[in-house]
């Protein structure tokens, strides 16, 4: 059994008037075309076309006036579905029902319009924030492909959000965080990054479906800082103290040996002369020794500008004299940065890689190649590669004779001073070490 249609609204209105004018227009007809009215067919005929266009005229105008009022109506409903709220409906009188229909929904588009500026500045704020924090921001839809990346994200996965946006989860290494405990505290390794790593996952939902939303803070970095802080403290303290004892035993050795080689009745003893001689070497030695590490307390905050990537790397390679830097060429590369820091930290890479192929008669190689948004330096030698990783960057570790243990710390503090990073690990192509530098490229 099938449903008539619903009669529509302006068909009913235009068959209530008609109706409600038949009774009137029938007993008007009848009057003028009964047989004792005197009027003559001439004025029959044209009171009846008079009366019949003026009830079905009526009948017309009352639909035409229905149909305008719904369809400006419609009309103003569908602009704010597309989301124009500009639209205002005007012309009804005031008090009427269509224009307390009209008032309402010239109210429905301001509201919406505020809103819609409000959405769209709290949106603004959002991804501002978001850009600028200093933790990694992931977000996954419900089949675990990544959605959204903030910079610092970009930064951790080395590459940009361009080529991040739409791959899975397992192929980020994501897929451990996606399930399990809320907050995680993780040894991971990001872009060939090793580090500590804290892990917060929460559920968000878009368009009624669950979403993944995982935030990644790189705990190594605040760690090195503050080991940073602690260790420009002790060098603060200990050049202040020993200083205080060095200049003045220095001084005094040297007028001990003065006033010995003045003096004829004293026996001068090679013995003492020798034993002045040392306390004034070393006290020296000492004092150039603490002054090599003031270096990590007074870094100076990079002034960055255009570098070009393949002019810095062979003016390194030209100051290297006790042995030949080979150079892998590659396409040049620009990036920001200090460049005097930056050639420092490189000069100290490649001075370590230089003194292990010494020991073993290998070479040296530099090269460079482009790492989404970083470039990656990289300093190859032919030593005997690293027996002990854990304290590399560690200032007064040194596995050298006559090392200061200051090149590797300094040289990691350069690198994340421009917000890049150093790694160091033994070649898997064959015998050595590598050293990687990672720097952002604006």
């Amino acid at each position: 059994m099938t449903r008539r249609p619903a009669r529509s609204l302006e068909a009913s209105v235009t068959l209530l008037v008609l109706v409600g004018g038949f009774p009137a227009a029938t007993a008007l007809m009848y009057i003028v075309w009964s047989y004792w009215s005197p009027v003559s067919a001439e004025l029959r005929w044209t009171l009846t076309v008079l009366v019949l266009a003026t009830y079905l005229g009526a009948a017309a105008a009352a639909h035409q006036m229905v149909v305008r009022s719904l369809q400006v109506v419609s009309n103003l409903l569908g602009a704010l579905r597309e989301g124009d709220y500009s639209i205002r409906g005007t012309g009804a009188k005031s008090g009427s029902s269509v224009g307390l229909v009209m008032d309402e929904v010239n109210d429905l588009g301001h509201t919406l319009q505020r809103q819609r500026a409000e959405a769209v500045e709290s949106t603004a704020l959002l991804t501002h924030v978001m850009e600028e924090i200093d933790v990694a921001v992931f977000a996954f839809d419900p089949h675990q492909q990544l959605l959204l990346v903030n910079r610092a994200g970009e930064r951790m996965a080395g590459q940009a959000a361009e080529q991040l946006i739409g791959q899975p989860a397992a192929d980020l290494g994501f897929t451990p965080f996606l399930s399990g405990d809320t907050r995680q505290m993780v040894d991971h390794i990001f872009t060939h990054r090793h580090g500590r790593y804290e892990v917060r996952r929460a559920q968000f939902y878009r368009d009624g479906r669950p979403h993944h939303l995982v935030v990644v803070a790189d705990l190594s970095q605040a760690l090195r800082e503050e080991e940073k802080l602690a260790w420009q403290r002790i060098v603060r303290v200990l050049s202040h103290e020993i200083n205080n004892s060095l200049t003045p035993i220095k001084s005094l050795a040297h007028s001990l040996r003065r006033i010995i080689e003045r003096a004829p009745a004293f026996a001068r003893s090679d013995e003492v002369q020798q034993g002045l001689g040392l306390i004034e070497e070393r006290s020296g030695a000492l004092g150039r020794f603490l002054r090599a590490y003031a270096q990590l307390a007074r870094l100076p905050k990079p002034q960055p500008r255009q570098i070009q990537v393949a002019p810095l790397v062979t003016r390194i390679a030209e100051l290297e004299k006790r042995l030949r830097v080979a150079i892998r060429p590659a396409d040049d590369i620009g990036l920001f940065g200090d460049q005097d820091q930056l050639e420092q930290a490189l000069i100290n890479l490649v001075r370590n890689a230089v003194d292990a192929s010494l020991e073993t008669g290998g070479g040296v190689t530099m090269s460079w190649k482009k790492a989404g948004p970083l470039v990656e330096i990289q300093v190859e030698d032919e030593g005997r590669g690293l027996s002990d990783t854990a304290n590399l960057f560690v200032p007064f570790f040194t596995t050298k004779p006559n090392g200061s243990g200051i090149g590797l710390a300094l040289s990691r503090q350069i690198a994340e001073a421009h917000g890049g990073s150093i790694a160091l690990e033994n070649r898997t192509d064959g015998p050595g070490c590598r050293a990687t530098v990672r720097l952002p490229l604006s």
